[in-house]
């Protein structure tokens, strides 16, 4: 029996990743950025341009979403720490997805790296 530590480390062994700078990098070469978060983490703070697919219902909705159409596409994945994403990138990858990569350390990382982020400042009153 694994712990969901050793599942992940598993995951990153078997995955390519990258940091902060490398995503950086990606972003400039108009990658497809998928927030695994949930959603009110997502609505709390995401990377310019990412779309929230949550972790939870990634594989169910790679058949039909727009930005998971094409397989081999440059997808930047992250999730708060980099857990779920690379758990996520082990999965496309084994659903034929070829250029999704993870980035290392996540959302966090992101932040500590003073980089932008867009939050949701909907109000809707109340």
């Amino acid at each position: 029996m694994m712990t969901p530590q050793q599942m992940v480390a598993e995951a990153k062994a078997q995955i390519r990743e990258v940091d902060v700078i490398g995503a950086l990098v990606m972003l400039g070469q108009n990658a497809c950025v998928i927030d695994v978060r949930e959603e009110y983490e997502f609505l709390a703070g995401s990377l310019p341009g990412a779309v929230n697919i949550p972790r939870g219902v990634l594989e169910f909705k790679t058949p039909d979403h727009p930005s998971l159409l094409d397989k081999s596409a440059a997808l930047l994945i992250y999730c708060r720490t980099g857990g779920r994403s690379a758990l996520a990138v082990q999965s496309l990858q084994r659903l034929g997805y070829t250029a999704a990569v993870s980035m290392a350390g996540g959302f966090e990382a992101w932040i500590k790296h003073h980089e932008p982020i867009v939050e949701d400042k909907t109000d809707f009153g109340g």
